[in-house]
């Protein structure tokens, strides 16, 4: 069971990125997907989060404007897309996995209840 987050890199203020969480193992079709991310020196926090269908997501109340989740589930592969970056976005991005839910299950975003975890990718955004 691995998730692959990638996609991190600089970019300047005002730029945008696109990061991907590859599921290998197992299927993510069945499971609830988030991003979290942990800045230096500060807790993790909850980025966003997607259902199973990807018609349920969840996004921190400072980000929903401009970042967008999406998943594609003949791909095992979810997707962050990041768009007017600031430094205050730079962090380490993580993705991670529930274990199997209901399909009517919401995208909720709380990191204990994710099973599963990527190793990170480093987002630095340069003022």
């Amino acid at each position: 069971v691995q998730l692959q987050a990638s996609g991190g890199g600089l970019v300047q203020a005002g730029g945008s990125l696109r990061l991907s969480c590859a599921a290998s193992g197992f299927s993510a079709e069945g499971r609830i997907i988030g991003w979290f991310r942990q800045a230096p020196g500060k807790e993790r926090e909850a980025v966003s989060c997607i259902s199973r269908s990807g018609s349920n997501t969840f996004y921190a109340d400072s980000l929903k404007v401009r970042f967008t989740i999406s998943r594609d589930n003949a791909k095992n592969t979810v997707y962050l897309r990041m768009n007017s970056l600031q430094p205050e976005d730079t962090a380490v991005y993580f993705c991670a996995a529930t274990g199997p839910v209901f399909s009517t299950q919401s995208a909720r975003c709380t990191a204990a209840f994710y099973n599963y975890w990527g190793q990170g990718t480093l987002v630095t955004v340069s003022s």
